[in-house]
């Protein structure tokens, strides 16, 4: 399978909402960057880390504007939709994800707070 499907994937778990299947997407050691925070590395601090959003929303999908791969690096311009409480949130993110052998190596992800905290407000 090459890198841009293993990322269609991944994206497409996420609506699964299972922190297990998620984190299984990574390298043992693999690295999420979600750029508002500090970096989270390898499975055993990536499941909590995934699971805390995880237990606030009700629902999420992603949907992918825009995916773009070469080598070892994709790029996935998307529009995440989650439902947390009573609330929706339509959240434009970029991802970055670096591959190794078939799993993500690093992914840095790109969003503006601001717009997901404004949803939850409204």
């Amino acid at each position: 399978m090459d890198n841009e499907q293993i990322i269609r994937n991944f994206i497409q778990a996420w609506s699964r909402m299972d922190a297990d299947e998620l984190v299984q997407f990574f390298c043992e050691d693999g690295v999420y960057h979600n750029m508002p925070a500090g970096p989270v590395a390898g499975h055993a601090a990536l499941k909590p880390y995934i699971g805390g959003f995880l237990r606030s929303w009700r629902s999420t999908e992603w949907e992918l504007l825009t995916l773009i791969g070469r080598g070892d690096t994709v790029v996935a311009e998307r529009v995440d939709r989650t439902v947390v409480g009573d609330k929706t949130v339509a959240l434009p993110c970029c991802g970055v994800f670096e591959m190794q052998g078939g799993r993500i190596k690093v992914w840095r992800d790109y969003f503006d707070m601001g717009t997901y905290l404004a949803a939850l407000r409204d």
